[in-house]
């Protein structure tokens, strides 16, 4: 596994160690040729000191000068007029500076020429490299010291700031699985404060979710345990009907009965695969084409209650979502108002884009939905008193859920002339959920 930790300390100490060595590297260039530039400096005040000194021996000038020097005088003439050192001859040069070889040695001679005399003083190059390296040395040693002190100090110091993420870890790991409680937020790095706020995020959406699941588990529980008891009296009945026609009529009933239950799991199911969110990957829906094809597989409900499934301005409209939920959606909407439209009445499916914003409408001649209950209908397993007609109010939690999912909203309204119910599901627009303030208007599309 890549270690944070791990590379920070490789990339630093590496940046360290590669300026390290660079920085050194200058400052031994550099020390060494200043040494040069001094020692040269030395050679030539030496050879001034002596162009007005009379030399009287060879131990003379070696307290003054040193052993490692030499001191050579020629006299007009370009005779040796005086040598310091016997064993070492150097050849006369003309002005200035000069490395020559002299009994296989290199060897830095200043010479300066004057009308009486020329004089030359010279040092061993492998001294003065010596003196220079020394001189460098000296200069990088607290330098080179410094390094491991920085390099431990890099250690501590990313080990220290890396701290907070070791404390998140060891805070999950000692948690029971249970646990959701959000992890602490307060004096954190700025760059570890979004993952945190993140985690919580994720933190808060389980325990919704998870909370939700035992909710719809406790819910679901409750409302199949009333038609599976009453399927289990119809049974009873069939058992003990005693004639043909009593065998029928329970029957009948307990065909009614297993169609209710078969609802009812069918729409659990479905809302058991939207939760917590539709999560199926979007593609371009064609509203119209989709409005068409549910009308079309529940025009037989529609005719045996006579009602008149109409499709008013079926106009292009495209949004992006999952088909199979759009469609779960437009069929449970089409599905509640033809089972709660009294015989005769006509039911009407429109779609299309107004101002930018495409939407589905559902327009039936029922009862309708009273204000004050319009916002607990989304509820599972809500169902209005006195409806009239069985139901396991799931249809429009399912549909709220859909249209959550694609960051739509969901109207209910008054239908035509004030009777019936419209509900209109409007959809983003250019890329942006619909606002708030334009939710409410669903009477303006036509």
């Amino acid at each position: 596994m890549a270690s944070i930790r791990r590379k920070l300390l490789v990339a630093l100490l590496g940046a360290l160690a590669a300026v390290g060595v660079a920085a050194a590297a200058a400052t031994w260039l550099a020390v060494h040729r200043e040494a040069e530039r001094l020692f040269d400096y030395q050679l030539e005040q030496m050879a001034l000191s002596l162009r007005d000194q009379t030399l009287q021996g060879p131990a003379a000038l070696l307290p003054q000068l040193g052993y490692d020097f030499i001191v050579q005088v020629w006299d007009p003439a370009g005779s040796v007029a005086y040598l310091s050192d016997r064993s070492v001859l150097l050849p006369e040069a003309g002005s200035g500076f000069e490395t020559v070889a002299v009994s296989g040695r290199d060897w830095r001679v200043f010479t300066l020429v004057r009308e009486d005399k020329t004089v030359q003083v010279a040092a061993p190059e492998s001294l003065r490299q010596d003196r220079s390296a020394a001189m460098a040395l000296r200069i990088l040693v607290p330098f080179l010291v410094a390094l491991p002190l920085f390099a431990v100090l890099i250690w501590v110091l990313v080990g220290r700031e890396l701290q907070p993420l070791g404390a998140i870890a060891a805070d999950l790991r000692r948690r029971d699985p249970s646990s959701l409680a959000p992890l602490p937020a307060r004096l954190l790095p700025a760059e570890v404060a979004p993952m945190v706020s993140a985690l919580n995020g994720l933190l808060e959406r389980l325990r919704t979710a998870i909370e939700t699941q035992k909710q719809f588990t406790a819910d679901a529980s409750h409302e199949l345990r009333t038609p599976l008891a009453a399927l289990q009296l119809q049974i009873e009945l069939v058992e003990r009907a005693r004639s043909e026609e009593e065998r029928r009529e329970a029957l009948d009933t307990l065909r009614a009965g297993a169609r209710r239950a078969t609802r009812l799991a069918e729409q659990l199911l479905t809302l058991a695969r939207m939760e917590p969110e539709a999560a199926q990957a979007p593609t371009a829906v064609a509203l119209e084409r989709l409005a068409a094809a549910v009308g079309a597989e529940l025009e037989p409900l529609a005719e045996r209650k006579r009602i008149a499934l109409r499709f008013a301005g079926l106009d292009p409209a495209t949004v992006r979502g999952s088909e199979a939920a759009l469609q779960t959606l437009a069929r449970n909407l089409v599905d509640n108002a033809i089972r709660y439209t009294p015989p005769g009445g006509e039911v009407t499916l429109r779609t299309g884009t107004r101002e930018g914003t495409p939407f589905l409408e559902v327009q039936d001649s029922g009862p309708g939905i009273p204000p004050a209950e319009r916002e607990r209908v989304f509820d599972r397993f809500y169902r209005l008193a006195g409806a009239g007609e069985e139901g396991s109010g799931l249809g429009l939690a399912i549909a709220k859920r859909i249209a959550d999912a694609h960051r739509a909203s969901i109207v209910l309204d008054e239908g035509a002339n004030g009777t019936g119910l419209r509900v209109v599901v409007k959809f983003m627009a250019g890329g942006e959920p619909p606002s708030p303030g334009s939710s409410g208007g669903a009477t303006e599309i036509h």
